[in-house]
C-alpha cells in the first residue's frame, strides 16, 4: 500500500500579516474591559462592602479615596471605570447588532467600530460633568 500523505492546509494569518482596524482595536477592548470590570470591580464592589460591614470609620476611610486627599486619584480611577463600562457596553451593542446579521459590510462595520469609541468616551464625559456640575 502506497502511504497517503495529508494535503497541506492553508495556514491562518498572523497577527503580522493583518492590516490594523478599528474593528480589531474594539474587540481587543472588549475582552480587556469585561476583565477588567470582573476584576477590579469585583474587588472595588467587595472593598465597598467589606467598609459598610466595618462601621463609620472604615467607610470613612474607604470614602477618602474618592472625597479627601486621594480624590484626584479617586477620580482619576472613577472616570477611567466609567469610561470600560460604556466602551463595553458599547461594543455589546455593537455586537448584537452583528448577531443579528447585520453590519457586517466593511465600512458599516468600521464606522460600529469607530461608533463605539465615540459613544464611550462622549458618555463617560457627559456622566462626569453631570456629576461634577451637579456637586457645584
Amino acid at each position: 500500500m502506497a502511504s497517503v500523505r495529508p494535503k497541506s492546509r492553508p495556514l491562518s494569518p498572523h497577527l503580522q500579516i493583518w492590516r490594523w482596524g478599528p474593528h480589531m482595536l474594539v474587540s481587543i477592548l472588549h475582552r480587556a474591559t469585561g476583565v477588567a470590570m470582573g476584576t477590579v470591580g469585583l474587588a472595588l464592589l467587595a472593598w465597598w462592602l467589606a467598609a459598610i460591614a466595618g462601621g463609620e470609620d472604615s467607610y470613612a476611610r474607604f470614602l477618602s479615596w474618592f472625597t479627601g486627599e486621594w480624590a484626584p486619584l479617586g477620580y482619576l480611577f472613577g472616570i477611567g471605570f466609567t469610561y470600560v463600562l460604556f466602551q463595553h457596553m458599547g461594543t455589546g451593542m455593537r455586537h448584537f447588532v452583528l448577531d443579528v446579521g447585520a453590519g457586517y459590510e466593511l465600512r458599516r462595520n468600521r464606522r460600529g467600530a469607530i461608533g463605539t469609541i465615540v459613544f464611550a468616551v462622549i458618555a463617560t464625559i457627559a456622566l462626569w460633568t453631570w456629576l461634577l456640575v451637579g456637586k457645584a
